[in-house]
């Protein structure tokens, strides 16, 4: 069976992309901070007829991203779609004139460098089999800066240089990166079957390739 590892699975957007995907075939290793709540997610995805097991990891500490990662392909298979898609803490979300190079530090490695560390974990794999996809979930501050939201507008596009650059060279061999840009909170965002459709959107840039950047709605459109 194919596996998506879905990093920064929550029961939102995390369990809504999983059941997307494990309708597809795809077994599910969701990783995020707290064990208990991935079990009860697993749980729920199991009863849903799914195969689902959470690992405990911290996109903060990359030895224990890395672990988690392996963990999963050594109990579910090679991973063959990787989501990075953990949420940003708070004090990302402070005034450009409250930004300390500490806090800009940790928002590079909570965006950027994690992003970087879990590729290098199961890329060899994707390219060894010829094919994959990881796929990028970001906010607006990843195409436009906001002077208050200043961690994120300067982690996101880091981030997004990275996964671009990846898109670029990885596109010949049959490996797929793509980000999707969510400009505001999904709740706020009308969509006509909510969560539901941003999955859809997310399961298409596995399925189909294309450029590397998709905007779930128009940027000027997004009540972020």
């Amino acid at each position: 069976m194919p596996v998506i590892a879905i990093i920064g699975a929550g029961p939102g957007l995390g369990a809504a992309v999983a059941r997307r995907f494990g309708r597809e075939g795809f077994s599910i290793a969701l990783i995020s901070r707290n064990q208990s709540k991935l079990d009860v997610m697993a749980a729920e995805l199991k009863a849903g007829g799914l195969t689902a097991c959470g690992y405990a990891a911290d996109v903060l500490v990359p030895a224990a991203l890395e672990d988690a990662l392996a963990r999963a392909a050594a109990e579910l298979g090679s991973i063959t779609t990787l989501q990075y898609s953990p949420l940003p803490s708070r004090e990302y979300l402070k005034p450009v004139l409250d930004m300390t190079p500490e806090l800009a530090l940790e928002a590079l490695r909570f965006s950027a460098l994690g992003l970087i560390h879990a590729v290098r974990t199961v890329l060899p794999a994707m390219r060894q089999a010829g094919g994959g996809s990881i796929i990028l979930i970001n906010g607006g501050t990843s195409v436009k800066a906001r002077a208050d939201f200043a961690g994120t507008s300067v982690a996101f596009p880091a981030e997004s240089a990275y996964g671009e650059m990846l898109h670029d060279a990885l596109e010949v061999e049959g490996v797929r990166v793509a980000q999707l840009v969510i400009p505001g909170g999904i709740p706020k965002l009308q969509l006509v079957n909510g969560i539901d459709d941003v999955a859809d959107r997310i399961w298409g840039l596995h399925a189909v390739g294309g450029p590397f950047r998709t905007m779930l709605i128009p940027l000027e459109d997004g009540r972020e």
